[in-house]
């Protein structure tokens, strides 16, 4: 099918039910994502004698983006399910927490200067959206989550030469109230933007500026969420309440390259009170070296700590603390904190092939001995759209990290392996 007929259909699709206009560009996208795993421990050590776990998890998303004259759309259907997952449709019986279908993405892009203005401009983007910033680590969009990480917000963005300021904010209700504001943040099916196992916020308010120096940048962030207050009645159910708990989050991220070399930074510090109104006063350290040694090949080395009552926001755990992906995840480790000395290194052999080794050795913040996880990861590149990857971790835990997961008689020798393949075709439309 040539591009023309392409375009022309989907001038007709869009023009009909958009009224959009035909001279612009557009984008469709799919992606079909299988991932098979066997699971003898990953997320956290399971009790002697477990046997391991096998399925395979399927995401399945059809996007569209538009662009024209001072305006942008993006639009991502998604369906996340197991293998095997839904209920005979004769039954006609749903369960709400296994509904994987929902609106990944649905924006607007709005440029409020002229186009003609080279060196500065000012945009509003509302709706369903990714917010992606810096390394990922407080801010991400959670990708290897088949299910992904999303936010109902409005950014304001302003760019200035080599300057850029995003200021954001989200307000969440589970419904057209007639009254009041009381939100209920773990309905059944809802899908959390948070980390650690925290309930959704109520309302989130941030500020991210950015300064680009060459191949190198620097960021400060500002960040406040709420979450419902709640009470616990003689039955041990939760009543939401109008009034928030409020958290503060604030810091500075740093990346630094120089020839071979880069260096990683960042600082974080967060005061108030979480989702469960227990009070906040945590920090978070990060410093990595990067250097690549031949063209194809880099090594870094790093630490990152974390005080017991810091809490890694809307970020991408999976990214920074082992890919079992035991700490800061779904499956929590108490108030204790973490250490993480790390070592990675990542062999790209031509466009084709991507091979990764870490090594990682874990402590609580007081000096609990967690263990250790060793990573491997590879990847082939059949063609631009279509890919296959596959990794194995081990995990040597300890005691000690059985006892901040409440796990008796836990197993300390922990496997997990996968097998991904994600094919992500684009067609880009005239």
């Amino acid at each position: 099918m040539k591009k023309s007929f392409l375009g022309g259909v989907s001038c007709i699709f869009f023009g009909t039910f958009l009224s959009l206009d035909c001279s612009a560009q557009f984008m469709l996208g799919a992606q079909l994502r299988t991932r098979t795993e066997l699971r003898d421990g990953q997320g956290g050590p399971l009790p002697k004698g477990s046997k391991p776990a096998l399925f395979t998890s399927q995401r399945t998303r059809l996007s569209a983006g538009y662009s024209t004259y001072r305006l942008k759309l993006g639009l991502t259907l998604q369906d996340t399910r197991v293998w095997g997952q839904d209920a005979s449709t004769i039954n006609r019986t749903t369960t709400a927490d296994n509904n994987g279908f929902l609106l990944h993405e649905a924006w607007a892009e709005i440029l409020v200067t002229d186009t003609t203005i080279k060196n500065k401009s000012l945009s509003l983007k509302i709706g369903r959206q990714e917010l992606v910033y810096d390394d990922s680590r407080l801010l991400g969009n959670l990708d290897w989550l088949q299910q992904g990480r999303r936010h109902d917000a409005a950014v304001l963005k302003f760019k200035y030469n080599n300057w850029n300021f995003h200021a954001g904010g989200a307000f969440s209700q589970n419904k057209e109230n007639a009254s009041g504001t009381t939100y209920n943040p773990t309905p059944p099916g809802n899908y959390p933007a948070n980390t650690n196992g925290a309930p959704q916020y109520k309302s989130l308010e941030f500020l991210h500026i950015n300064k680009q120096a060459g191949a190198g940048s620097i960021s400060l962030l500002f960040l406040a969420d709420q979450f419902s207050k709640y009470s616990v009645d003689s039955l041990l159910v939760k009543k939401w309440e109008a009034a928030s708990y409020n958290r503060i989050t604030t810091g500075m991220y740093v990346n630094y390259p120089f020839s071979k070399n880069s260096i990683i930074a960042a600082v974080y510090y967060q005061k108030g009170k979480n989702g469960d109104g227990k009070a906040v006063d945590g920090a978070l350290f990060s410093a990595a070296y990067q250097r690549r040694f031949v063209e194809n090949f880099s090594m870094e080395a790093g630490v990152d700590f974390t005080t017991d009552t810091f809490d890694p926001l809307y970020g991408t755990p999976h990214k920074f603390w082992g890919t079992m992906d035991y700490f800061y995840v779904a499956s929590k480790f108490g108030n204790n904190g973490l250490q993480d000395y790390y070592l990675k290194a990542k062999l790209k052999k031509n466009t084709k092939w991507n091979i990764g080794v870490d090594l990682h050795q874990f402590y609580s913040s007081s000096g609990l001995t967690f263990g250790t996880e060793a990573d491997l990861t590879m990847q082939y590149n059949l063609t631009k759209a279509i890919s296959f990857e596959g990794g194995y971790s081990y995990f040597n835990s300890t005691a000690q990290l059985a006892a901040a997961k409440n796990v008796p008689d836990a197993q300390y020798n922990n496997h997990w392996a996968y097998l991904m393949i994600n094919i992500r075709p684009d067609i880009f439309l005239k």
